[in-house]
């Protein structure tokens, strides 16, 4: 068992300030993701739960034990970089096994737990080759093995699947993913890539300048950012905010026009809605504007508009065609939208 709280916790170097009063319960056996840009304070985050950054001020608490000033090796985490960090003189079982000689596990385990490690990751077969013989890929399972064979109480993956290519980060994902159901150790995973944090969190974290945004399900997120800053940056595109004026449930921007907006607010906004939601050709229409660009994706054309400087993506049928300067209608349906304080950017 392994319920994290982090209380208060913070990192400075001088006047600079990596991460800022972050609070929060890591529940035993959840997998949860710390997302958001590069310096954003997430990786700083987990370095002081490894041990590997000393903590500023505020404290770690593992199953109610405060472990601020325990070595790393004293605090049973087990980590995956993104670079693999692999002996380059050793094959891969002993890569794998040499946490359990380090720790000083009996020798009389070393065989099965290697092999149970391996066969969870698929490396039966790679066991006798060194690093230098295996794919990108390869060499991360055997980062993960190496991970598994300890048994810790928590993992700790920093961008582990940032050096592979489009098509093995599908699949390592689900590796990742399958694992985490398997071996239900509390997990936490940093990552700038928001697909990445939807498809395997239980929870995510979205960090911006070493401040938490917001923390949800991956549903609350997409589904109710809590400012536009993680509206802009969940979302595969991301979700389109555009600049205009509120005045009786009418929402009036650059080309722009959408009614019925279920609101008492008044005055400037900002007006977040997604490209899926949107509707082209439809009636009434809320946009009418050339296209800027699109995009063919196969299962889906995106249509790009530039409205008021501001780029905005309607997601149409895989079917539809139309020429860059053609003008074309989209609808924009009212309870699909959001909105957001224009000069906060809170949500309202």
């Amino acid at each position: 068992m392994a319920e994290i709280q982090l209380k208060n916790i913070s990192k400075r170097w001088g006047s600079f300030v990596g991460v800022d009063d972050f609070n929060l319960t890591i529940a035993d056996q959840e997998f949860l993701v710390l997302l958001g840009p590069s310096g954003c304070g997430k990786t700083t985050t987990m370095r002081m739960i490894a041990g590997l950054e000393d903590v500023t001020s505020g404290d770690i608490l593992v199953d109610g034990e405060r472990i601020n000033d325990l070595e790393p090796k004293d605090r049973d985490c087990a980590m995956v970089f993104q670079s693999y960090a692999l002996y380059p003189n050793l094959d891969v079982y002993e890569n794998i096994r040499f946490p359990l000689r380090m720790r000083k596990v009996p020798q009389s385990e070393h065989k099965d737990r290697v092999m149970r490690a391996s066969a969870m990751v698929e490396l039966d077969d790679f066991l006798h080759r060194k690093p230098a013989e295996l794919s990108g890929g390869q060499r991360q399972r055997v980062a993960l093995a190496r991970a598994i064979v300890r048994q810790p109480n928590v993992f700790l993956m920093d961008e582990p699947l940032s050096n592979l290519d489009a098509k093995l980060r599908v699949s390592t994902r689900a590796q990742i993913k399958n694992l985490s159901h398997e071996l239900k150790v509390t997990t936490i995973y940093v990552t700038h890539d928001q697909i990445e944090a939807m498809t395997l969190a239980d929870r995510v974290v979205v960090m911006e300048k070493g401040v938490v945004q917001q923390v949800g399900t991956p549903t609350d997120i997409y589904d109710m950012p809590a400012n536009t800053f993680v509206a802009s940056f969940i979302g595969s595109p991301a979700m389109n905010l555009l600049t205009g004026t509120l005045d009786n449930g009418t929402f009036s921007g650059a080309n722009v026009k959408i009614t019925g907006i279920d609101s008492p607010h008044s005055g400037p906004v900002t007006l977040g809605y997604r490209a899926e939601d949107a509707i082209v050709n439809g009636d009434n229409p809320s946009i009418d504007a050339p296209v800027y660009s699109m995009e063919l994706l196969g299962d889906a054309t995106m249509v790009t508009f530039k409205i008021g400087g501001t780029i905005a993506t309607v997601k149409a049928d895989k079917d539809f065609r139309a020429k860059i300067g053609d003008k074309v209608r989209a609808n924009i349906p009212a309870a699909i939208c959001h909105l957001f304080d224009a000069t906060t950017g809170e949500r309202l």
